[in-house]
């Protein structure tokens, strides 16, 4: 789509910054305008939206992605409406939001609100709302917050690291004196996954396993908007285990690395695809799993559910909806949980709590398949640093856990190994067939009723990118704890007897590794009270004053 005139307030940093465009082409305003599509309806003239995730790790916000780049794909609402008086028949506008934040249905929400009266009363309107989002308080993790615009306030509840998963929406806060009554949203973040996942529910399973074995999947969908909400559906239903594999909701033959993922001089890459083009079905016939969705039906009674087909029955252009793969699922299908679904829209339940159950489902599921690698370690022996693994997984409630060894807590040295004066102790490496046969006394069988190859499952998981995104991050995780402890231990010890019959090197050399320590605990990259800091600054003035002047003032220049 050509780029027309842009009318934008300049960045808002805490939130975001809305963006237009118009064009005089017949183009598909989402495809054109936004990478990352996902579709919210609104009322003026017709209407599509886009929407992506980027990664965000700061200040305690979940993030989306473990890759060292951030992804931005700016949420849009296109307008399209019959024009006699253009060439093409059809006049089209765009109004683009642009944030660092993954505040997906936050932004669909604030987009349906300004978008039909943008493209009525254009920037007057746009101004107006530019200002009230300045107002806005900035969206701090943990806080719930009430946002006023065009006559709206969304009460919303800003994700933080320490939320429970299963916790459940945000309960409307007591506002008397607040007119107009507050619209609650559920999630500034998470999709109505029931919807996304309608068409697909009978093999919501195989599709969790593709995703936890980063499998690279195709999925083919009618729009851009149906396209990249199922490729961001299917990449949340691993909470909450990162998603370490590419992603692209919505990837056309213009992207860069159309190349690269198309080739069939190599293996797929672990990437889940989305596209509307039926020339990928051809291009990609050498990917293993084709996920082909037909058009949305409107909300009611269950859909009916795609059938899995062979890989050799996909044709060009006129695939047929369905899940093409010849992958075999190592655990059995849990009937229990569409039957509950099913019931539930007999009943007519609404979508969020079919997405809660839908949602609950999953995160047991995944839950069940880490807690054997991050659990509790074993009682006897000493105590592991660290704890019981709480600070590697502090987010569990499921059943009562049984006391034996859970892997990757055992891999921890025991406390009392850990000396002021010496280098901490290594972490033991992880040995994958010690891990299998850990499975017989502390396997996911105690927390999933769920029966099938769970050995399988696990072996393939090890050559996924997600367990080595995993366990690279707990690793790491393991290395700062015993970085802080060993910390402790020195600013516990009695300095003084230490320093008795050391030379000056050795006392240069402390200094400075506690204050190599001290700047990266007091950047929040070491799990260090503060009261330690305290006490770590006080020895290292004690220390530089015993030493000579000349060596005072080449570690202390004024």
């Amino acid at each position: 789509m050509r780029e027309g005139r842009t009318q934008s307030k300049p960045l808002l940093p805490s939130w975001c910054t809305p963006a237009t465009s118009s064009s005089r082409t017949r183009r598909k305003a989402a495809s054109a305008t936004c990478p990352f599509p996902t579709p919210t309806q609104a009322a003026s003239g017709i209407l599509s939206s886009a929407s992506a995730f980027v990664s965000v790790e700061g200040r305690g916000a979940p993030g989306t992605r473990m890759t060292g780049t951030v992804t931005v794909g700016p949420p849009c609402l296109c307008r399209q409406v019959k024009d006699s008086s253009v060439k093409r028949g059809y006049f089209q506008k765009s109004l683009v939001l642009v944030s660092r934040l993954p505040f997906v249905r936050l932004f669909q929400a604030l987009l349906s609100l300004v978008a039909p009266e943008y493209f009525d009363k254009l920037a007057p309107c746009l101004e107006a709302v530019c200002n009230e989002i300045d107002q806005w308080p900035a969206p701090v993790p943990g806080q719930t917050l009430n946002l006023p615009v065009m006559g709206v306030v969304l009460q919303v509840h800003i994700p933080s690291s320490a939320d429970k998963p299963e916790s459940g929406p945000p309960k409307q806060c007591s506002h008397k004196n607040l007119l107009p009554a507050p619209v609650v949203l559920t999630s500034v973040h998470e999709l109505d996954l029931f919807r996304c996942f309608r068409p697909v529910l009978a093999h919501v399973q195989l599709l969790w396993e593709l995703m936890l074995l980063g499998e690279p999947l195709l999925v083919l969908a009618p729009s851009p908007a149906v396209s990249s909400e199922m490729v961001l559906a299917l990449t949340s239903c691993l909470q909450p285990l990162k998603f370490c594999c590419d992603y692209r909701p919505y990837f056309t033959v213009h992207d860069s690395e159309f190349k690269e993922f198309t080739t069939r001089t190599q293996a797929p890459p672990s990437v889940v695809l989305g596209v509307t083009n039926p020339f990928f079905i051809k291009t990609l016939q050498h990917w293993p799993h084709v996920l082909r969705i037909g058009e949305p039906k409107m909300p009611g009674d269950l859909p009916k559910q795609i059938k899995l087909k062979k890989p050799s029955r996909l044709k060009t252009l006129d695939t047929k909806p369905g899940l093409y793969t010849a992958y075999t699922t190592y655990l059995h299908r849990d009937k229990a949980l569409l039957r509950r679904l099913l019931k539930g829209l007999q009943r007519k339940r609404p979508s969020d709590v079919q997405t809660a159950v839908l949602r609950q489902h999953l995160l047991e599921l995944t839950q069940s398949f880490i807690i054997p690698l991050v659990g509790p370690g074993r009682r006897g022996g000493g105590r592991r640093a660290g704890g019981a693994g709480s600070r590697l997984w502090p987010r569990l409630r499921l059943t009562p856990l049984p006391p034996q060894e859970h892997y990757m807590a055992s891999l921890m040295p025991l406390q009392k190994s850990i000396t002021p004066w010496k280098t901490p102790p290594q972490i033991h490496p992880f040995r994958q067939d010690d891990f299998l046969r850990s499975l017989e006394r502390s396997g996911p069988q105690l927390t999933c009723l769920l029966k099938g190859d769970w050995l399988g499952l696990y072996r393939r998981f090890f050559k996924s990118p997600h367990f080595d995104g995993w366990y690279r991050q707990r690793h790491k995780e393991m290395a700062q704890k015993l970085e802080a402890l060993h910390l402790e231990a020195i600013c516990e010890a009695n300095l003084e007897i230490w320093m008795q019959d050391k030379s000056e090197v050795e006392v240069v050399d402390l200094v400075l590794k506690l204050r190599e320590r001290l700047v990266r605990a007091q950047g929040h990259q070491l799990p260090v009270k503060e009261a330690t800091l305290k006490r770590a600054r006080l020895y290292i003035e004690t220390v530089v004053g015993s030493l000579p002047k000349d060596l005072q003032v080449v570690l202390c220049p004024p």
